[in-house]
């Protein structure tokens, strides 16, 4: 590509970027663990973590812009093939406990655009809510296995609308008081408000900050189409932060707004982007209307990522496999090029996620929170490679070069790379620690599972190059 069809500025960068990273999920979670304190919390990931985490990204893409295989590339280029699977395989792994938790939330979207309402399920245990969340799962791997495109294309334009709602929620919320009189549900709003208590429980919050800015890696193949890249990108990168910051801030503020930061509402993980639209369309005398356009548009976004999820990320992996590492069978296709035995795997892996949780914990809400803390905990495990070929790529700063450089410096890249990991990995081993009362029956049950997941995972992509060297020699 020459650079006068370099037609991406730094605008179109940001909100690319932005749509990709950010979503009002991650200012309802962050705030049911921290209140308004977050607020803080959420200068100093983005100072600190996101816009390093970003710009990273940005080098990597620009160093090595023939490759496709994003992270997995990089990988490959700096630490060579075996290294490289383990990437790939930690990329598809993590999307495990997604796909577990997707189907409940296809069943709570659907609860509330039913009947405006979120005690649904509060009538069925957690294992049958968990056995129709299994044969909803079932019944996607069936249709990701037909082929997606449609669903895509429908789940495309679910999440352009979920991105609108939630920004203009921001703007109606923040602005409620003023125009139609409501009270502050937060009151006597002091600095300890907004300043956190810096102790072990406020450490076991921090993967899901990480998790939330997290994904940039997305943005890396437009760096090379980005109008005068030493410029621009890091410019683009500059005012995503900006932005994400913004909506972070403010989205905060308007949670305080309508729910007590002293006296959060305990399935507000579970429930609260509904609350938040059915209280903003109150504040404004439309009754349900925000809260079903939500809640409708949430239910395509959510079915559309559950079929591509299934796909997309085992695909990443085996498609371009090679054999020493991932046994023969696990490649094997069907004529519309799904990798039948990759979904019966990612079936059975996903299954055992969705049941065995129900056997120990007996309250949907309890089980959601868990689900989603897993999620905080396991996907933010890709983002290590990320930061680890950045450290590559310092390391051979004589053997790399891009058009765009983070930092002309070797040792401090080295440095902020190495700080990056090291946050990361600190973030996701701390929230490894359950949020429910320590040293209890529940508190044992979810910390096992915490640990057992990712060790699991990971460690079947460890010794799967050795059934691949048995089985395909045979």
């Amino acid at each position: 590509m020459g650079a006068d069809e370099k037609k991406l500025r730094w605008y179109n960068i940001a909100l690319m970027a932005f749509v990709a990273v950010w979503g009002f999920g991650n200012v309802v979670n962050n705030y049911a663990n921290q209140g308004l304190q977050v607020i803080t919390s959420w200068v100093l990931i983005i100072a600190l973590y996101f816009i390093p985490y970003a710009l990273m990204v940005g080098q990597l893409g620009s160093t090595f812009k023939e490759g496709k295989g994003g992270v997995s590339t990089w990988i490959k280029e700096t630490m060579g093939p075996n290294i490289a699977y383990l990437a790939a395989w930690t990329y598809w792994a993590v999307h495990i406990p997604y796909l577990a938790q997707k189907p409940q939330a296809i069943l709570i979207a659907l609860g509330w655009t039913f009947t405006g309402s979120g005690k649904v399920l509060d009538q069925y245990s957690t294992l049958v809510i968990q056995l129709a969340c299994l044969v909803i799962f079932l019944l996607f791997v069936w249709i990701a296995s037909k082929g997606i495109s449609s669903l895509k294309r429908i789940g495309t334009v679910a999440g352009i609308s979920v991105f609108v709602m939630s920004l203009l929620y921001i703007l109606l919320a923040v602005t409620a008081p003023a125009l139609t009189g409501v009270s502050v549900a937060t009151t006597n709003m002091t600095l300890s408000t907004f300043i956190p208590e810096f102790n072990f429980a406020y450490f076991t919050t921090l993967s899901m900050l990480v998790f939330a800015v997290g994904g940039a890696e997305k943005i890396a193949p437009y760096v090379n189409f980005t109008n005068n890249p030493t410029r621009e990108f890091p410019r683009g990168m500059l005012i995503l932060a900006i932005m994400v910051a913004v909506c972070a801030l403010l989205g905060s503020y308007a949670m305080g707004i309508m729910f007590d930061a002293n006296n959060i509402p305990a399935d507000l993980k579970m429930n609260g982007q509904y609350y938040a639209f059915q209280m903003l369309g109150n504040y404004y005398g439309i009754g349900n209307t925000f809260l079903i356009l939500y809640a409708i548009s949430n239910t395509l976004a959510q079915i559309s990522a559950l079929a591509f999820s299934i796909d997309a990320p085992l695909k990443v992996l085996l498609l371009d496999a090679d054999e020493r590492y991932i046994p023969r069978k696990l490649l094997k296709s069907n004529d519309k090029g799904v990798p039948t035995n990759g979904y019966i795997l990612t079936t059975v892996l996903v299954g055992i996620l969705i049941i065995v949780p129900a056997l120990g914990i007996r309250n949907m809400n309890t089980l959601f929170d868990w689900l989603l803390d897993l999620n905080s905990v396991v996907m933010p495990l890709r983002y290590l490679w990320v930061f680890a070929a950045y450290i590559a790529v310092m390391k051979m700063a004589d053997k790399f070069t891009s058009e765009y450089q983070f930092v002309k410096n070797n040792k401090f890249g080295l440095l902020i790379g190495g700080w990056c990991f090291f946050f990361t990995a600190f973030a996701c081993l701390m929230g490894m620690f359950p949020k429910v009362p320590a040293f209890t029956p529940q508190w044992y049950f979810q910390i096992t599972l915490n640990i057992a997941t990712p060790l699991v995972l990971l460690g079947l992509g460890l010794i799967l190059p050795s059934i691949a060297k048995l089985t395909n020699n045979k």
